[in-house]
């Protein structure tokens, strides 16, 4: 028989809960309280919320601003153009673009290494595992003189490209282990039917495979979007920087603009979390239901 807890291990659990939960939100807090408080410091103390205590009266008074969000997004270049508009439009084109070839070439090769025993395939999946032990900085090089060699230096398709590279491995391993998952006897019955493998690949496996595509595309344009050191190395005009390298811009050798960084910071982060919570609801779906009926 399942003994209750008693009241003392409730409260002892749901301490440890707020505990932790408190651990994890301080630090959102302080980049919240940052991006609203008007001046650039970084301001001392334990107290994350924009309040502080008027001199005069003795009071708490609220000293929060959208002065820095604002500053941050009406960013002009020497000509008076939108700068923060352009960088913005930049990590949205390069990130979808990421998304979009990381998951075609995924998809295909994971379905091929899923569904046939061809020579090789065995150390081609090992061999994607190798490179995934690699950071991107270490083909930052060749990636340059290839980029060079093709005229695509400072462009958003080239730096899409070279994103791919890195995201492809883990998507296509990712999207291998979901397929594996499928039963081939809903292809046979579909082929029996007199589809072809490619409706049946289309009609049939990629419906079933919605939350292993939305996971992968998910981390396709994370990878994209948060990454900083290809981008400010591949891209030398300002006009063609992403936003991970627009945030850099505010953190100098002699000095920080701690403010906007934390409201750039904010600002970068809210397209990633609609993107989540657009996605997530195929997390949860089931994986083959009402696919096999009567």
């Amino acid at each position: 028989m399942h003994k209750s807890p008693s009241l003392l291990q409730w409260f002892a659990f749901h301490a440890i809960l707020v505990v932790v939960g408190i651990a994890a939100i301080y630090p959102v807090l302080w980049v919240v309280k940052l991006a609203l408080t008007p001046d650039q410091a970084f301001a001392a103390g334990f107290n994350p919320f924009p309040i502080a205590i008027d001199p005069e009266t003795g009071k708490w008074m609220l000293v929060a601003s959208l002065d820095n969000f604002i500053d941050v997004v009406s960013t002009t270049d020497s000509t008076g153009s939108w700068l923060f508009g352009r960088q913005l439009f930049n990590s949205v084109v390069v990130s979808l673009l990421t998304a979009a070839i990381g998951l075609a070439l995924a998809v295909t090769s994971g379905y091929a290494m899923s569904r046939w025993a061809f020579p090789g395939r065995d150390n081609a999946m090992g061999f994607l595992l190798i490179t995934q032990m690699f950071p991107g900085l270490v083909m930052l090089i060749p990636l340059y003189i290839l980029l060079q060699q093709l005229h695509l230096l400072d462009s958003l398709m080239g730096l899409a490209l070279v994103y791919s590279t890195t995201s492809v491995p883990f998507c296509a391993w990712n999207m291998k282990g979901y397929f594996d998952t499928i039963p081939k006897d809903l292809e046979e019955a579909a082929m029996l039917d007199g589809a072809t493998r490619w409706q049946t690949f289309w009609q049939v496996i990629l419906p079933l495979a919605r939350p292993a595509l939305a996971v992968t595309a998910l981390f396709s344009f994370m990878t994209a979007w948060n990454e900083f050191i290809l981008a400010a190395t591949l891209m030398g005009s300002e006009r063609a920087y992403t936003l991970p390298v627009v945030l850099q811009q505010y953190v100098g050798d002699f000095g920080a603009s701690w403010g906007h960084f934390a409201a750039g910071a904010i600002l970068v982060s809210i397209p990633v979390m609609v993107l989540f919570f657009i996605l997530q609801r195929h997390l949860v779906e089931g994986l083959t239901a009402g696919s096999v009926k009567g």
